[in-house]
């Protein structure tokens, strides 16, 4: 069973940046692809980006990609998700998830484990 807690969600002005943190316990973290996703009020959660076991694979959804940087460190079993330019629309709660399947995943119902989430607010 895996664990994972995200941090690093807070208010930030249009235009600002965050980094997102998800730490995981419990599994042998190397052998889990993750990813973080997001789901805005009234809206189906969506993929923002995942990188896989090794971290030598990345995918990240259209509307992020040259915003948003995945990446993680095996060492100390965490996942980052560095948000640049931030806009209104980006606006949600982030989710990291893990799935048992090394290489990159970006569908939602592939991943096994799920963090609780933390909340990014963007003000324009």
């Amino acid at each position: 069973q895996v664990q994972l807690v995200e941090s690093g969600g807070g208010l930030v002005q249009a235009g600002g940046s965050l980094k997102l943190s998800c730490a995981a316990s419990g599994g042998t973290f190397s052998r889990y692809a993750m990813g973080w996703f997001r789901q805005a009020p009234g809206k189906e959660r969506e993929f923002v980006a995942a990188i896989s076991g090794s971290g030598g694979a990345t995918n990240s959804a259209d509307s992020v990609k040259g915003r948003f940087t995945i990446s993680r460190d095996n060492a100390k079993n965490t996942v980052y998700l560095q948000m640049n330019s931030l806009k209104p629309e980006d606006t949600a709660v982030y989710y990291c998830a893990a799935t048992q399947y090394s290489i990159v995943q970006i569908i939602n119902y592939l991943y096994d484990y799920w963090g609780q989430g933390t909340q990014v607010t963007v003000s324009s």
